[in-house]
């Protein structure tokens, strides 16, 4: 539990998290009437939604959900708060991965990123949840991000075309030292490099730059 933590963008060293039990009310303004109803879990995960701004009784979080970067405000006293010093940042013309803990860079690495015709989104997303691969190829876990295909709306009748960051699916050596387009819009890293991420908490700002 944080209690008056500083509330930053997810620029900054602290990132505030809301961590929901159940659904709750979402709505457009602080104090405006519900527009929507923000999700306590997303795939079976407890949602930890980063806080971008406040108000009196209100936080505006992050959404998981389509569209990219959308937002909603939500009744302060129906959540709890955690926070994370971590920040990953990719940038899609290095084709570098930084990982940044407590304002200190703890890796910087070359990856995998979209195709020209299959793009890696860019934006502010997050960590939405650790989850288990598919098979060994994606390294241990997959780090699930709040992120969406904007090219693919249906990845393999998945129902969606969600952004992850996984091991390198078979494109170790394409992305070698220097990175590589390789992918259908996740991020892949090599299996020792994606290891370091193991314990990076959900809600941690993921920013993709072009």
């Amino acid at each position: 539990m944080v209690s008056n933590a500083p509330i930053t963008t997810g620029y900054g060293d602290l990132t505030v998290i809301a961590n929901l039990s159940g659904d709750v009310p979402g709505s457009t303004e602080p104090g405006a009437p519900s527009t929507q109803t923000v999700p306590g879990s997303w795939y079976g995960y407890p949602s930890a939604l980063p806080i971008i701004d406040t108000a009196p009784g209100w936080y505006k979080v992050r959404l998981a959900q389509r569209p990219n970067e959308s937002a909603a405000w939500i009744p302060a006293d129906k959540v709890t708060l955690s926070a994370s010093v971590d920040r990953i940042v990719v940038n899609l013309t290095s084709k570098r991965l930084t990982f940044i803990h407590a304002g200190r860079t703890l890796m910087d690495v070359p990856v995998g990123v979209g195709r020209t015709a299959t793009p890696t989104a860019t934006g502010t997303f997050f960590v939405t949840m650790h989850y288990p691969p598919p098979d060994s190829s994606y390294g241990a876990f997959q780090v699930i991000l709040s992120a969406h295909s904007t090219a693919i709306e249906s990845f393999e009748g998945s129902g969606d075309a969600i952004i992850a960051i996984h091991g390198p699916v078979g494109a170790d050596a394409a992305i070698g030292t220097t990175g590589a387009q390789v992918s259908n819009g996740c991020v892949r890293m090599h299996v020792d490099d994606l290891s370091r991420l193991a314990f990076v908490p959900s809600g941690t700002p993921v920013i993709i730059t072009s």
